[in-house]
């Protein structure tokens, strides 16, 4: 499997959050910054696509895409309330691949996210087995890496 050790892909990994379960969670503004939009109403079309997506699925849209109001500043001292959402690792690999491919980070950030859930899909896997399936998993590991 590749490994991600690219620069283009720090900025995904700069960006990631863990809530208090130790969950992972992206903060929609900011990802809307790395997959560089600079309006949100553009970005959320996009957020929009990939929630019908989610809820096409058979998933719960609030499971992955937990909405959160902020406060920003204003002119003048003054504050506004925004909407952002805690996205998921599955919300993020929708909304990349509801985008255009077309543009590079796009690209980057599918690729960055189909490798990220396969690795929690082999993890999750590999931590459901007993003590001696580990054992032999590991060992099969070593014997095609030798």
């Amino acid at each position: 499997m590749p490994k991600l050790n690219a620069v283009e892909y720090e900025s995904f990994e700069a960006i990631k959050q863990t809530n208090e379960n130790e969950t992972e969670f992206w903060n929609a503004r900011d990802l809307q910054n790395v997959l560089q939009y600079a309006k949100w109403e553009n970005f959320s079309k996009v957020i929009d696509r990939a929630m019908l997506a989610c809820r096409n699925s058979g998933f719960d849209v609030d499971d992955h895409f937990p909405d959160v109001r902020e406060t920003i500043k204003m002119p003048k001292s003054a504050e506004k309330q925004v909407i952002d959402y805690k996205l998921s690792r599955y919300a993020c690999y929708l909304i990349v691949q509801n985008d255009d491919p077309r543009k590079e980070i796009i690209a980057l950030g599918q690729t960055y996210f189909a490798i990220q859930t396969r690795r929690q899909e082999l993890a999750e896997t590999f931590n459901q087995l007993d003590e001696n399936n580990k054992r032999l998993v590991v060992r099969s590991n070593i014997k095609q890496v030798t």
